[in-house]
């Protein structure tokens, strides 16, 4: 199969290696990769913002692009929904409506697509460490995705998954809420590092590397162990 490969602002800038790492996964199981670098935003920080004109001017071109892709899956739940869900809510009543839609059925969130899409769960991955999970509000929200994660993890040979009591906390991060409102942010966040660090695991996974980028600045600031990682880098990882 040909998957088109929709790489989010954050994955690009802050954390390559999860880009890198869902590449060799889909390579490695046989899939050409379709990678258009000239796309950029998806357009959400201005959709959430409200400034639904400017979403729509970085939104075009990714429908454009994406129009004759037989698949395309997003390393991202945030950038994920979207594509999937918000793009149909954006374009409601203008031209591109149709092709929103369309473009909506051929969209997989990475975890959805390998699990769902693919049947896979077991990579052969080798990760011999404890870890806790957290959901990223927009997959676990909007797309519904709860469990394939999780599927995946516990095919990795050695990992130990222990779930926080806030897994399903936001982080706090949102995009433009966090410099909004950076003290409720914060606050938010620091729940959620708590809560990870009840469980005394040595990583905290997620599939959103922006709440990552998020969490992991807290945990700095507050000069903790617990480390954060991509889930991506987790399944390609061999001890």
């Amino acid at each position: 199969m040909l998957i088109t490969l929709f790489i989010p602002c954050f994955v690009d800038l802050i954390s390559p290696q999860a880009g890198i790492s869902i590449v060799s996964i889909l390579e490695k199981l046989g899939h050409e990769i379709d990678y258009p670098e000239e796309l950029g935003c998806c357009g959400q920080p201005p959709f959430n913002a409200g400034y639904w004109d400017e979403a729509r001017d970085a939104a075009r071109p990714v429908l454009k692009r994406l129009r004759n892709s037989e698949a395309v899956v997003i390393a991202s739940g945030s950038c994920g929904a979207m594509l999937k869900v918000f793009y149909k809510e954006l374009f409601h009543g203008q031209p591109e409506e149709a092709e929103a839609k369309a473009l909506s059925d051929k969209c997989w969130e990475f975890t959805d697509f390998l699990v769902n899409k693919l049947g896979v769960t077991d990579l052969g991955a080798e990760f011999p460490h404890k870890v806790t999970y957290h959901d990223g509000c927009h997959g676990l929200r909007e797309l519904n995705l709860k469990q394939p994660a999780r599927q995946l993890l516990e095919k990795v040979r050695g990992l130990e998954l222990v779930e926080m009591k806030e897994a399903e906390t936001c982080c706090g991060f949102g995009g433009t809420f966090a410099t909004k409102f950076p003290m409720i942010s914060t606050a938010m966040g620091e729940v959620k590092c708590a809560s990870a660090r009840e469980t005394n695991a040595e990583y905290m996974i997620s599939a959103d590397s922006s709440c990552l980028m998020h969490l992991r600045g807290l945990l700095d600031h507050q000069k903790q162990p617990l480390k954060t990682i991509h889930l991506a880098e987790v399944l390609t990882s061999h001890s």
